[in-house]
């Protein structure tokens, strides 16, 4: 029973399922017409969907975006549809017609059966296609490739240690913007160029943007918006401040960095849209400027200077350039190639463009050639006028003012690789009027502040020994400024610049008749015993020579000269009567000369503002009357005036000097001076007059027979002074420190607060120099042959006297060099080791009861130190440790 009730029930599930069969069939043709009707609207409201999501989908286009792919699947699918329906509707009239009482008794039933199952099919497809399209994305941000790589060379030659080290910072969370300066064509977009391209490992969105001088926020924001997909035409039209919020809606979710290129201002970052970086949001901000100035106005956390190449790799470079295959075609071409490497100064866009320039010279005597050209005139050489010159041009044009790039071509004068005395530079910047300032005491601080751009700007560079005092002009910045003043018509410079060429004649007069700078310095003129025309002459540099005559009427037709500079022309005794047809000159530099006399024709120098007589040792007369007729004379430098020969008794040198400082109370504009004083009365004189008090550079305190006690501490109210030497003191015995104000404010640092350099020779019953805790911003010592000298610096003296200065007491905290010599009772510098975080150079002779040297392992940490004396000296040393041993063998070096 149980089986056939089994069996029962399955036929009916069968005849069940066959009659639902039948009735949809039945369904499909019976419904096929209404099915028709429903399937045409309903299609036609699909397609109206489409079309107002197609509108929409281009006005996203129009903007930068792209559709996305849900959008772009679902359009396919209609597209399909549509066309599957279309063919349908077509056969509608056909498949009616076959259609006879309702479908059931058509012999083509099963066709329409089928034909009805399609449409139904498609009518449901059709509505489920209606309800998808309702999207509320249709189009996204277009994103292109994480970073575009862009090309470079395979070796970044010289620029793989300040690589690693701009990558390590990029690493680092903390760091978030980054500045990489250096002057043009050193090689800064090039080491941009790898990070870039480095970038693309670790960064979704990487953005390089070259700003250049024209900074203009909508470019920036347009290059942007263009990487991150937001750049369409809409968006074009829309203000500053409404791109900045796009941009800033979209970085601000991503991991990105921005790589500015040739910047040359602050670039605002929230104005532009940019994130500023955080740890947070994990983004960077790396640039390139030739403005170290730059560097501070974008507030970068870490700053590198990309300098020109040493001599190794810069040969690296040119070799490279070149090719081997023609410096290996004549056994003479290479030592020549080297000297026209050389000529390139290290400068990467130098190197390659000279040295691709001779890749194709395979005679000795092309690159022999090539070196007397890259000499005599760089502009000459191909390449160098098109591709080497203009870059560095920008950055000359780019300058704030005219005064700036007239001050910039000032210092072409000098030779190659000349070090520049920054004074010096101010004193011709000064005379020349250069500087706009209304209170003369402001000369110095216009000057340094000029210097400071300069040096910035990549177009100066400071002496790394000694930055404070001298600058000088890298070669091929030096070539670039020779081809502004000399060829370009526009700056109308006319200068001629012949330094260092071996001339014993100088150059064709008739030729300096339209000339306004003349520099002939470092040569071997003997003799001008001619009559240039020279109406327009400003400065004429005829230092460092071999003169012996100048003409009596050498100076009769230059009307206009402000600076005449005959310094270190040792054999040129007099000067010429003819020198008072000088009527404007302002600047009369005798510095180092052989003049035995000044003449009273000077007299009519009344415009004078600069007169330099340093170190004219054998100058025997300056004229009473003489110096206080130069009413305007804001700068007199005399240190080592008339040291050696005697001294005539009409002259303002005889005597301690005591006739030089009455003369000199009645100059009212003198701001700068450097005097010798030679008697303790003469001293005595000079420091109870206020004048000398703000006016005092320089002092060298000579002999001073007179006294057995100094009390240096009076010299500290020279509130300006520099330098200050005392020398051949012989009956000096003590430097004593007696001083009100340090008695009543012992730990004030005002006293010598200006004095850097400090120089005593030939003293030799001094027995300490303990009056040099007072000199905190001290860079240059020089101690030699002081006989009786037991200590630098006395822990008894100084703990007896200023027993309140022991605590705190940060000594020689900025000392570059340290010279001590011929100082056989010398025994200690310091009582214990000192950081000396600045010092450079350290020179020990003949000091051989000296055993310990105030250092241990920390002292000048990461400096390069020299220190140089004899080997048994060296060897005898006693050290701290055997660290503070091990860390300074490597700087000594035996003389």
């Amino acid at each position: 029973m149980g089986n056939c009730f089994s069996v029962s029930i399955s036929c009916d599930a069968i005849l069940s399922r066959c009659l639902d069969c039948t009735l949809r069939e039945v369904r499909y043709v019976s419904e096929l017409e209404d099915n028709l009707d429903a399937l045409q609207t309903e299609l036609q409201k699909l397609k109206e969907k489409r079309d107002d999501l197609l509108r929409r989908i281009e006005l996203a286009e129009r903007n930068g975006k792209k559709r996305t792919d849900q959008v772009r699947g679902w359009l396919s699918r209609v597209r399909d549809v549509e066309a599957e329906v279309g063919g349908l509707l077509e056969t509608r009239s056909q498949e009616i017609e076959k259609l006879c009482f309702g479908g059931y008794c058509s012999k083509n039933c099963k066709s329409s059966f089928e034909f009805g199952k399609i449409v139904a099919k498609k009518l449901k497809l059709v509505a489920n296609l209606k309800v998808e399209g309702d999207f509320e994305v249709v189009a996204e941000n277009v994103l292109e490739s994480v970073a575009e790589e862009r090309p470079c060379e395979p070796t970044i030659v010289g620029l793989q240690l300040i690589f690693d080290q701009v990558w390590r910072c990029i690493e680092e969370e903390r760091v978030g913007i980054i500045g990489v300066h250096g002057m043009g064509g050193v090689g800064k977009t090039t080491l941009l160029t790898q990070i870039n391209n480095k970038c693309r490992d670790i960064y979704e969105i990487v953005i390089w943007v070259v700003v250049s001088r024209d900074l203009q926020v909508e470019k920036i924001q347009e290059r942007i918006g263009k990487k991150i997909g937001i750049d369409g035409e809409s968006w074009k039209n829309k203000s500053v401040d409404e791109k900045a919020s796009d941009i800033f809606k979209i970085l601000r979710k991503k991991k990105f960095v921005v790589l500015l290129d040739d910047l040359w201002d602050r670039v605002d970052l929230i104005k532009v849209g940019i994130p500023l970086p955080s740890v947070e949001v994990g983004c960077k901000i790396v640039f390139t400027t030739r403005l170290l100035d730059v560097c501070g106005l974008m507030e970068a956390k870490r700053k590198f200077e990309v300098k020109c190449l040493g001599e190794e790799e810069a040969w690296e470079l040119f070799e490279e350039k070149v090719g081997r295959e023609t410096l290996d075609s004549d056994p003479g071409i290479l030592e020549l190639a080297k000297l026209v490497a050389k000529e390139c100064g290290g400068l990467p866009l130098a190197l390659i463009t000279i040295g691709r320039a001779m890749s194709y010279k395979k005679t000795p005597e092309e690159w022999k050639y090539a070196t007397q050209v890259l000499r005599r005139a760089s502009s000459k050489f191909p390449g160098m006028e098109k591709e080497v010159y203009p870059l560095l041009k920008f950055s000359y044009d780019c300058l704030p003012n005219d005064t700036i790039r007239s001050c910039l071509l000032y210092c072409s004068l000098f030779p190659e690789d000349f070090i520049i005395m920054k004074t010096k530079l101010i004193d011709y910047w000064f005379c020349e009027n250069f500087l706009d300032i209304y209170d003369p005491s402001e000369v110095h601080s216009h000057g340094y502040d000029i210097i400071g751009v300069l040096v910035r700007a990549g177009l100066l560079e400071e002496v790394e020994e000694s930055k404070d005092y001298f600058v000088k002009m890298h070669d091929v910045i030096r070539d670039m400024a020779l081809w502004i003043a000399c060829e370009i018509k526009e700056e109308q410079q006319k200068f001629l610049v012949q330094v260092g060429v071996g001339l014993t004649k100088a150059p064709k007069f008739n030729e300096w008749e339209e000339l306004k700078r003349i520099s002939l310095m470092e040569n071997k003129i003997e003799e001008l015993s001619v009559t240039p025309t020279c109406p327009d002459l400003l400065t004429l540099f005829l230092n460092d020579n071999e003169l012996r005559m100048i003409g009596s009427s050498f100076f009769q037709f230059m009307p206009s000269l402000k600076v005449l500079n005959l310094s270190n022309n040792h054999s040129l005794k007099q000067l010429p009567s003819g020198i008072s047809n000088l009527v404007s000159l302002q600047h009369l530099d005798l510095s180092s000369s052989g003049i035995i006399e000044l003449p009273m024709e000077l007299k009519a120098l009344v415009k004078l503002k600069c007169l330099s007589l340093e170190n004219t040792h054998s100058l025997r007369t300056i004229p009473r009357q003489l110096i206080s007729h130069f009413l305007e004379l804001h700068i007199l430098r005399m240190i080592g005036c008339g040291s050696v020969q005697q001294v005539g008794e009409n002259s303002v040198l005889s005597g301690g000097g005591e006739k030089l400082v009455e003369e000199l109370l009645g100059l009212e504009s003198l701001n700068v001076l450097s005097i010798t004083l030679k008697s303790g009365h003469a001293l005595q004189i000079f420091l109870s007059s206020n004048k000398f008090q703000n006016s005092t550079h320089g002092l060298t305190l000579g002999r001073l027979d007179d006294s057995k006690m100094l009390n240096v501490l009076s010299l500290a109210d020279l509130r300006h002074l520099r330098r200050l030497e005392i020398e051949n003191c012989e009956d000096l015995e003590e430097l004593k420190m007696e001083h009100l104000k340090v008695v009543q404010k012992p730990r004030e640092p005002y006293n010598f607060f200006s004095l850097s350099s400090v120089q005593i020779y030939l003293c030799s019953r001094i027995r300490d120099l303990t009056w040099l805790v007072f000199v905190p911003n001290l860079q240059y010592l020089s101690v030699v042959d002081c006989d009786e000298l037991e200590e630098i610096i006395s822990v008894r003296k100084l703990g007896e006297e200023f027993p309140e200065l022991m605590e705190n007491l940060n000594l020689f905290a900025k000392l570059h060099f340290l010279w001590i010599r011929h100082l056989p009772n010398l025994k200690s510098i310091y009582w214990k080791a000192l950081p000396l975080p600045h010092l450079n150079q350290f020179h020990v002779d003949r000091c051989p009861k000296l055993k310990k040297l105030p250092l241990d392992s920390n002292s000048a940490k990461g400096q390069k130190i020299i220190i140089t004396g004899g080997e048994n000296w060296w060897e005898g040393l006693e050290w701290e440790s055997e660290a503070a041993q091990n860390a300074f063998l490597p700087c000594f070096q035996s003389y």
